[in-house]
Formats: C-alpha cells, sequence, structure tokens
C-alpha cells in the first residue's frame, strides 16, 4: 500500500502542474473542442480529425506530453556562452575548478537536456483565429464533398478561464444533392466497348445520394477496367471528366466524358482512338545494375519466347524464373499482371530491385524489359544475446548464420545456423548448442503433378528443414532432433494456407537421473507421502539426487495394495507423481502432420484496424502407428523402442484490433486449443500447454498456473487445454515511450480422462470455464523503430485455486505481482 500510496501521490503532483506554465498574454490554452451537428453533439473522430487545433493528449485525463514539456523552456539558452551567462555562477565553478572545456560540455548537456524536454513533450496547444477558420473550410469541403453543398458552419470561442479556453462548431448540414440522369460520351471506339461489359458495376447510380468518393471509385475502376484490358496509354487525370449540372434543385444530372489520347507529332499535340496493346517481346535483364547498362551481354538463353540476358554469366535458370513472370508475350496489356509479376519476383528475396519497363513498338505492340539487380549471394549474420530468468542466473548466448541464394539456380534461399549459450542456472554452470539447416523453394515440389492444383499466383512455397538441439545442465539434459517439409501458399490477399507434410520431432532426455533434483516439488511430496509409507527405510532430508532408490520406494508405494487402502489420497498423489515423471523423462517419436488456415486484412504494419483469424489441426502418429507392429510396457506404439505420441491437436486464435484515433488502440486475442491423444499415448512436454509469461496471462509466471484449481505447486504445471483471452488498451505517453492497461484471463485444464489427475485439473463440464485466471495490470513501451521493449506488470485479480471467498483481489498488491520483459506487443 505504501507503494500504491506513492503512484497515487505522483499522479496528484503531476494533476498539479500548471498546463498555462507557456501560455501567453492575450493567449488562452484550448481545453476542448465541440461539434454540433443539425443541433445534436457528435464525437465523430472523422470530423475531430479535420479540426487543425486539438486539445494536447491526455492520459487518463491528465495532459502528461504537456507537463513533460513545462519541464523545459522554450526560451532558454541555446548555445554555451548565452547559458554561461544565465547560469555565471555554474559555469564559473566548472571553469576554475576544472576547465573550461568541462563547463562548455556541462552547459551542453544542460541545453540538451532542456532540448529533450521540448521535443519528447507537446508544447501548448494555444487558440488561434487563423486555424480557426483553416478548421471551418476542412469542415466545408467534406460536407460539400458529402453533398451538403449549402451547409452552414460557424465556430464560437468559449472562454473558460482568463487562459484556457474552448471551440464549439456549430453545422447545419441542410439538404443533400442527389444524382439523375447519367449520361457518358466516350470518344473512342474501344473503350465504348469495353465500358458497356461492365457498366452494370458503376459506383454512380440515379438516385444516389452526390458523394465525392463515388466520382473517384468510378474514376479507378474504370482506369484498371481499361489497363487491364490492353489500353496501356490510359490516363485518368487525363482522359475523364464529369461534368456535373449546374442546378437550384436538389437533383443534377451527370455526363461521364472519356477522351481520346493526345499525343504529340510535328511538334503539335494532337487527339488519336486508343487502341489495344498487346506484349510483343519480354526481355529480362538477370544481373542489371546502373553501372553496367552500357555493357555488352555476354549470356544469354530463352524459354517459351521469353529472352533472358545477363551481363556477365547467366545465373538463373529460365524455367524457374519464368514462372514468376505473369505477362506473356503475344497477349494484351494489363496492369494486374504486372503488378503480380513485380511482386512474385520481389518475394523470390533474391533481388535488390525489380523494374518493368515497356517501350511503344507501333500503336498495338509493346515490349517488355524487365531489370533485375541481384542481392548479395551469400550474407552472414550474427547475433548475441545476454538475458537473465528466474531459470538461469546468467545467461549469454549467439547464433551464426549463413544464407546462400540461387543455391540450384532457380532462387531457392539455402540457411544454415548455429547457435550456442553459455549460462549460470541453480544447478550450476551448463551449455547448450545447436544447428539448424533449411532449403525455401519459391515453387511446390511435389510428385504426381500435385503442384498443378495451386496457380503460380498464389506464391506456392516449400520448405526442408532439420536441426539439432543439445542442452547439459538445464532440465534433464534434452537432445532434440527434427525434419519437417512445409507447404505454404497465399489465396489472396488476405488468407493463407500451409501444410505441414512433415514435422517429425525426436526428443532424447540424456539425464533422466537428475529429474528429482530439477523438480523438487514432487520430490519433497513423495517424501512426505513415505513418512506414511510401512517401512524403516526414509527417504532422506536433502538427497534427491539417487533417482533409483527414489523411483523404486515411488514403484514400493504404487505396488502396494494395503497403503492404497489405508492411504486413499496419498495413493492418487503418488500415481499422479509417477504419471508426471513418465511423461517428462520419456524419449519421444512425433511424426506430425498439420494443417493451418490464416486470415488477416491488415494492409501494412501502420494498419491499427484489423482482424486475425487462424486455426491449425495437426496429428501425430497416425501413419506411422499403423506400420508400426510393437508396443511398451505400457502398450504404447514403438519405433525402435522409441514410443511414439500419438495425438490430435487443435489451436484457435482470433484477433481484433480498433483504432481509437491519436495512436490509441484497443486489441484483443482469444485463444483455444486441445489435444486428444489415442492408442494410450501420452502427451509429450513439448506439446503440452502452459500458461503465464511476458506473452500470456501476465500475473502469473510462465507455467506457474493451472491446470484447473490445483495450487502452482509444481516447477512445471502442463494441461491438455488451453483457454485464454486478453484485452489491452495502448496509447501514447510522450514522445517514443508508450503505456498500456491491459487484462489476461484463462487456464490450462486436463482431458485425458486419465485417472493419474487430480479432480482439481480436469475440465469436467463448461461449468469449469468459471475456474479462470483473471490478471490486470499496466506497462511501459518504448519503440525503438526497428523493436519495441516492453515492461509490463501484472496483479492477480481472480485466483482459482483459492478457496471460495479469497478468490477476488486477495494478493493484489505490488509483493505478488509479477514483472514481465518483453520484446514487441505481447500479440
Amino acid at each position: 500500500m505504501k507503494k500504491l500510496s506513492f503512484y497515487l501521490l505522483l499522479i496528484i503532483t503531476l494533476g498539479g502542474c500548471s498546463t498555462i506554465k507557456y501560455v501567453k498574454e492575450n493567449q488562452q490554452l484550448l481545453v476542448k473542442n465541440t461539434i454540433y451537428v443539425d443541433s445534436v453533439k457528435t464525437s465523430k473522430e472523422e470530423l475531430s480529425e479535420l479540426l487543425i487545433q486539438r486539445p494536447n493528449q491526455t492520459t487518463f485525463g491528465l495532459p502528461l506530453a504537456l507537463y513533460f514539456y513545462n519541464l523545459g523552456n522554450p526560451e532558454g539558452p541555446k548555445t554555451p556562452a548565452t547559458w554561461g551567462v544565465k547560469h555565471p555562477k555554474t559555469y564559473n565553478f566548472f571553469k576554475n575548478v576544472f576547465s573550461e572545456k568541462q563547463s562548455i560540455a556541462v552547459a551542453k548537456s544542460a541545453i540538451g537536456l532542456n532540448n529533450w524536454f521540448l521535443n519528447s513533450g507537446q508544447a501548448p496547444v494555444v487558440i488561434n483565429d487563423k486555424k480557426t477558420n483553416i478548421s471551418l473550410r476542412n469542415l466545408k469541403t467534406h460536407y460539400q464533398n458529402e453533398g451538403y453543398f449549402k451547409a452552414k458552419i460557424k465556430a464560437t470561442k468559449d472562454s473558460i478561464s482568463l487562459k484556457k479556453g474552448g471551440l464549439t462548431y456549430y453545422i447545419e448540414k441542410g439538404q443533400p444533392l442527389f444524382l439523375d440522369t447519367i449520361t457518358k460520351d466516350i470518344k473512342s471506339p474501344v473503350l465504348d466497348s469495353i465500358y458497356k461489359l461492365s457498366k452494370e458495376k458503376s459506383f454512380l447510380k440515379s438516385n444516389q445520394q452526390y458523394k465525392d468518393v463515388a466520382f473517384i471509385n468510378e474514376a479507378n475502376r474504370l482506369t484498371k477496367l481499361f489497363r487491364n484490358n490492353g489500353i496501356y496509354h490510359f490516363d485518368k487525370n487525363e482522359s475523364i471528366d464529369f461534368y456535373v449540372e449546374d442546378t437550384t434543385s436538389y437533383k443534377t444530372n451527370v455526363e461521364l466524358v472519356i477522351a481520346d489520347r493526345v499525343v504529340e507529332s510535328s511538334g503539335k499535340y494532337i487527339s488519336k482512338p486508343y487502341k489495344v496493346q498487346t506484349i510483343k517481346n519480354i526481355n529480362v535483364f538477370t544481373d542489371y545494375t546502373y553501372s553496367k547498362k552500357d555493357n555488352a551481354i555476354k549470356d544469354t538463353s530463352s524459354y517459351k519466347g521469353v529472352k533472358f540476358y545477363a551481363f556477365d554469366k547467366l545465373k538463373y535458370n529460365p524455367k524457374y524464373l519464368s514462372q514468376s513472370l505473369f505477362i506473356r508475350p503475344n497477349t494484351i496489356y494489363s496492369d494486374t499482371l504486372r503488378t503480380l509479376t513485380r511482386t512474385h519476383l520481389r518475394g523470390l528475396k533474391n533481388f535488390k530491385s525489380t523494374s518493368i519497363r515497356f517501350r511503344e513498338l507501333n500503336d498495338h505492340e509493346l515490349e517488355a524489359n524487365i531489370f533485375l539487380t541481384p542481392t548479395e549471394k551469400y550474407t552472414l549474420g550474427f547475433d548475441t544475446e545476454l538475458s537473465r530468468s528466474n531459470i538461469r542466473n546468467f545467461d549469454i548466448s549467439g547464433r551464426f548464420s549463413l544464407t546462400n541464394r540461387n543455391t540450384f539456380k532457380g532462387a531457392e534461399i539455402f540457411k544454415v545456423s548455429a547457435h550456442g549459450a553459455y549460462f549460470n542456472s541453480n544447478n550450476g554452470p551448463g551449455w547448450e548448442l545447436g544447428g539448424d539447416i533449411s532449403l525455401e523453394i519459391p515453387r511446390f515440389v511435389a510428385p504426381f503433378g500435385l503442384h498443378k492444383f495451386v496457380p503460380k499466383r498464389m506464391f506456392p512455397k516449400t520448405k526442408f528443414y532439420g536441426g539439432i538441439n543439445i542442452q547439459k545442465n538445464i532440465g534433464l539434459d534434452r537432445q532434440n532432433l527434427n525434419v519437417g517439409v512445409d507447404y505454404k501458399w497465399k489465396f489472396d490477399a488476405t488468407k493463407t494456407i500451409q501444410l505441414e507434410l512433415l514435422n517429425a520431432q525426436y526428443i532424447r532426455n540424456l539425464n533422466v537421473n537428475n529429474y528429482f533434483t530439477i523438480y523438487r516439488s514432487e520430490y519433497s511430496k513423495l517424501k512426505e507421502i513415505y513418512t506414511e509409507f510401512p517401512s524403516t527405510d526414509n527417504l532422506p532430508d536433502n538427497n534427491a539426487s539417487n533417482y533409483s532408490a527414489i523411483r523404486g520406494k515411488l514403484e514400493n508405494i504404487i505396488n502396494s495394495s494395503s497403503f492404497a487402502e489405508s492411504n486413499p489420497l496419498d495413493y492418487v498423489v503418488a500415481l499422479n507423481i509417477r504419471e508426471r515423471l513418465n511423461i517428462v523423462t520419456s524419449d519421444f517419436l512425433i511424426p506430425e502432420i498439420a494443417y493451418s488456415f490464416t486470415y488477416n486484412n491488415q494492409k501494412n504494419v501502420k494498419d491499427q484496424d484489423f482482424s486475425f483469424f487462424r486455426i491449425r489441426v495437426a496429428n501425430s502418429g497416425n501413419v506411422m502407428g499403423l506400420l508400426s507392429s510393437t508396443t511398451n510396457d505400457n502398450n504404447q506404439k514403438t519405433l525402435f523402442k522409441i514410443p511414439i505420441a500419438q495425438y490430435f491437436k487443435t489451436d484457435i486464435e482470433y484477433k481484433k484490433y480498433w483504432s481509437l484515433g491519436g495512436n490509441s488502440v484497443l486489441a484483443h486475442r482469444t485463444f483455444l486449443g486441445a489435444i486428444f491423444t489415442y492408442n494410450n499415448s501420452d502427451i509429450p512436454f513439448s506439446r503440452s500447454y502452459f500458461a503465464g509469461g511476458s506473452n500470456d496471462i501476465r500475473a502469473w509466471r510462465t507455467y506457474a498456473l493451472g491446470p484447473g484449481t490445483r495450487p502452482p505447486a509444481l516447477e512445471y504445471n502442463i494441461g491438455s487445454l488451453k483457454f485464454i483471452s486478453s484485452l489491452e488498451y495502448r496509447f501514447d505517453l510522450i514522445g517514443s515511450l508508450k503505456g498500456a492497461l491491459f487484462v489476461d484471463s484463462g487456464n490450462i485444464w486436463d482431458i485425458t480422462g486419465s485417472e493419474f489427475i487430480d479432480t482439481d485439473a480436469k475440465f469436467d463440464s463448461l461449468k469449469s470455464i468459471t475456474d479462470i485466471a483473471v490478471g490486470g495490470g499496466f506497462g511501459i513501451r518504448y519503440d525503438f523503430k526497428f523493436l519495441i521493449a516492453r515492461l509490463d506488470l501484472g496483479f492477480k485479480m481472480h485466483e482459482p485455486y483459492q478457496s471460495r471467498a479469497d478468490r477476488w483481489f486477495s494478493n493484489f498488491n505490488f509483493k505478488s505481482s509479477v514483472l514481465n520483459i518483453g520484446i514487441n506487443y505481447p500479440f
């Protein structure tokens, strides 16, 4: 509570800061804008954005950016000399004790700090009549564009105090204008015939309200229509005009006029009808640079009428490179195919730049010249990281990678990387080594002509990969091998499909004897149970390293029918301990096949109003299980005595972002995942679900929550069902510093039906969904442009493992909070 009181005091102190510190005499700080449309108050963002002057941005009602600006002085010294005049004592002190060079350095630091306050903060927004008039013109133009040509708009200034005021805008829209008869006058016969084929798709309709955007959309539609039907030279700015009839009524006639092409001939400009133009020749320069443009061509080839040139040796196979060309010889010109060709060539990630230029041969024919500038064939990469966590006290890691482009002359990308880490954990020093290899091919590599089912315009890609990772003195010293074949293609601009034909993983634990040393909670529970077991040989107090002896004593308990009858609760706990031990210590072969569908309508990285949906369905061990005829002692299918993981798994994720204006965003994420085993298979630890962490339920640490209402006593808590939902409000604070408020909820449960699982951990019915954990908190983020550094502080709001009376807010305090450090946004 002391820390909470401190933050409240800080907010109150900031709130007491003067917002008018640098507001001059006869000026007023703008504190609010009010808009009335037809006498009704409105807060539409589209209207507010038309106002040139808007009040200083606020966070929770406080203008923090203005407070920060006021920490500086806009009229402060700009040079060390003027700073020394204003602060003679400080300047002379450093000059006499050290040197004048030090005095200048101190002055520059003070000036830099002052400029930082001013640049990172926000200057006071004062009411300005000229800017108010500009806002009025913007509003007038907006309503005229919507068809309200007789709209009346005015503004009044409202004084709140001597140096604070507001602006109120009054808008009377009046009656809108409607379109009546729509006619056309198209000069070129070929354009007229093309127009008639799609005139029903026009954005201009009779009895429709006049809107500027409809005319803009129609001009764009016609331009796309004509240019995709061979009219290469068509330009809407030169040829399209809309004539709107002046009228005193509220209906107007519209005439669409499309003029002929204007060309220069013998120093004069003349009109000539547009013609459909065909691409006669296509030339591809595979190693073009500006410095080579006048050099002689040394190597040539052709494929299906396309000519390929190289100033040095031709390094790309024409057959494969031509698969990225959607323009073809002897076909009519199309803007869409030109753009698709450029996009596909860029997607190969083999070229620094791609340029497609057309040259007119005559009125009916064009020549296409494609200039490709390759990136470097080999690229070296090196990354290093220094970190600390609750598992590793000190961790330094590094990764080295080598990328080879155009490996087999088909724009393939071959990548090999090696990584390593050295750390100091609770069990002493340790290390981790690994390597990965991958080959990405920009087309489908599949037998029986299966590639024909996915058109090349969908950017099909095939990826082969493999890797190995070895850990020492972390967990059970795991060794991990993986290989895979991955197909991926874009169905359209928003939909992506991925088929993991093979995602096989072999997990081997090299140091199973370390289990009870790592999972101390299991040892403590077993030691407590063993005190009730009728044996003279008790478990040692502080020795969890003798795995064989401890495992033997665990089996003694489980094999004792008398103990099961006399201590049924302890017996179930012992069964639970052995179940988790088997899952964590078992080696696994995971031959997974998966299908993923992703929908994402985000236009670009700056788009903050979009939806995202992803579903992934996976199966492991179905085919290999059918081929295997061997089982282990637990009746699980095996291959070379290694258990085959057999399960079905489904993950569904939905995200929605709402732009609230002023760089404020409301973000939502919901995730639902479930895994179902069959043929007595266990769920591999690596495929299980966990809750908590910096990208999950942030009020709990990773693996610390669940499953169900079971108290968080284990080092690693896992489940076979997971549900989480988060809501986060993101906003600007000062400059590149951002803030966030968030609420996370969810949990994991067990749905395997195993008799060894605690009842508290199971998902019994829909009523179990009420046993979710809820955490909330706040975060700060700093935008470095290339990444976002994130700190989130999560507080426990609802703890499902507590008694009913103590579940809500019993540990809602700083002592029980969790600080998360992350890179980029959590979702």
